[in-house]
């Protein structure tokens, strides 16, 4: 399947499923029996979840864990509905045996076999993410910058996995002790600021702020070589100080040109436009 087949999938794009943003978690939420009824076009999707989930026993016994009741405004009132995040609701396309499932069971597949290609031969990434984003239309000079900022960023979480860091929320704490030094914004601040979703934030960059934020994670790579950090506690204290060289580069920067480098610009309002 390629990118024009995955376009057309367009099922988180209909009006007849109702989602909802949960702010604090930063993920969208599909009300599961809206997602059946569409591929499905059952005159009873409760019933044909209900079959469903008898007919895949592994389905029905993680259905606690796949679905979340929310609040969902209905014709008659709030009411509370099953609703699943992305990768639930395509863990529920799996069990579904229709054709308007299928696309969605062959992109899975194709996601599959490209991250295990991926993961074999790593210049697949590259090459695959330099496709996608002349597709998407960025300039030349700012898919150079954000192609180089990945391998910084790479550098960066491989320096904080030898040294000590595993976890997810880790790594989280230290990219947002950085952005809050050099930005005066946490990554999910930042992302609200530029009123972002689930987008990525450094896809949403301007080329001014993709070049701070690499001396940010250069920096703090090149610090934490250089004194070899045993706790989370000194990773901190080294994430800020590498943040705070690039506070200053952009400090100065803004100074001398009168221009703030951390700006509301994002993908679909002008990042993709800009040239040079």
């Amino acid at each position: 399947m390629n990118n024009k087949d995955i376009q057309q999938i367009k099922l988180f794009e209909s009006s007849q499923i109702r989602t909802i943003w949960d702010e604090q978690i930063e993920e969208y939420f599909f009300v599961v029996v809206d997602v059946v009824a569409t591929l499905t076009e059952s005159s009873n999707p409760t019933d044909y979840i209900k079959k469903m989930r008898k007919r895949d026993e592994e389905l029905g016994k993680g259905w606690g864990q796949i679905v979340t009741p929310l609040s969902v405004p209905t014709a008659g009132g709030i009411q509370k509905l099953n609703c699943a995040d992305t990768k639930g609701i395509l863990r529920i396309i799996q069990s579904i045996p229709s054709p308007k499932a299928e696309p969605f069971k062959q992109w899975l597949a194709q996601i599959g076999k490209e991250r295990i290609d991926q993961m074999q031969d790593p210049e697949l990434s590259i090459k695959q993410a330099l496709a996608d984003y002349k597709r998407l239309g960025y300039s030349d000079n700012w898919i150079n910058q954000r192609l180089k900022s990945i391998e910084i960023r790479k550098d960066l979480t491989d320096e904080w996995k030898r040294g000590g860091v595993s976890q997810n929320f880790q790594y989280a704490t230290l990219t947002d002790i950085i952005y809050k030094t050099w930005a005066n914004k946490t990554a999910k601040e930042y992302r609200k600021f530029k009123g972002l979703k689930k987008e990525n934030l450094r896809d949403n960059m301007t080329n001014k702020e993709l070049v701070i934020n690499m001396l940010a994670e250069l920096s703090t790579t090149e610090i934490s070589k250089s004194r070899n950090p045993e706790n989370m506690d000194e990773h901190k204290r080294i994430a800020k100080e590498g943040g705070q060289i690039a506070k200053n580069a952009r400090v100065q920067l803004e100074k001398k040109t009168g221009k703030k480098v951390v700006t509301s610009l994002n993908a679909k309002n002008g990042i993709i436009k800009i040239k040079g």
